[in-house]
């Protein structure tokens, strides 16, 4: 039995389902949302490689190594991006968050910190995580204070770990939350939640 095992999980107008090649080409409309490919520090295919994307991720899915999901509009079923666990340890009883990325026009919105929440709350509520790590580009500053405002904690960096899509080397920066940490985080997250719902 796999540690992580098919789920579906909605809030607040998200929906996380696993990855599928049915989502080929909502996941492709969502990478041309901003030309998201583009960017240097990020993984997101290209429209013709979304196919070949989703594969890679069902392998890895296979291999007990990644659980990719969709991250889908509940009320549209449009697909706003992916996002992972990643890095899976069961004996550890350790994943990550990665390989996220959403369509630009739902950027800086509730999506992010929704998906997060949700993938937090399975990882420790119910796959009894000890710890939960991300990892991203020492330049993807947006990436860096994300992870930061969800309450995780910097590990540290390692230097020339990774290449860049680009063929340039990259040092990654590593985040954790330990489960002990978690119910704080949730009750900030949930906060900042309920503040932009109240102000929009």
């Amino acid at each position: 039995m796999p540690f992580v095992e098919p789920i579906t999980l909605t809030d607040r107008g998200v929906r996380l389902e696993p990855l599928a090649l049915s989502h080929e080409a909502g996941l492709a409309a969502a990478a041309a949302d901003g030309q998201l490919w583009t960017l240097r520090v990020t993984s997101v295919p290209e429209p013709q490689d979304t196919r070949s994307y989703i594969e890679a991720a069902l392998k890895m899915r296979d291999d007990g190594n990644r659980f990719a999901f969709a991250v889908v509009d509940d009320a549209t079923s449009e697909v706003l991006g992916s996002t992972s666990y990643h890095d899976i340890l069961p004996a550890v009883k350790r994943v990550e968050i990665g390989y996220t990325w959403y369509r630009k026009s739902v950027q800086r919105t509730h999506v992010n910190t929704t998906a997060k929440l949700l993938m937090m709350g399975h990882a420790f509520d119910t796959l009894g995580c000890h710890v939960v790590g991300w990892r991203t580009d020492n330049f993807n500053f947006a990436s860096q204070q994300a992870i930061e405002r969800l309450g995780a904690k910097k590990d540290g960096v390692i230097r020339g770990h990774a290449l860049r899509r680009d063929g340039t080397i990259r040092d990654t920066v590593m985040y954790s939350m330990r489960a002990g940490e978690w119910p704080e985080a949730k009750a900030q997250l949930l906060s900042l939640l309920e503040r932009r719902t109240l102000t929009q």
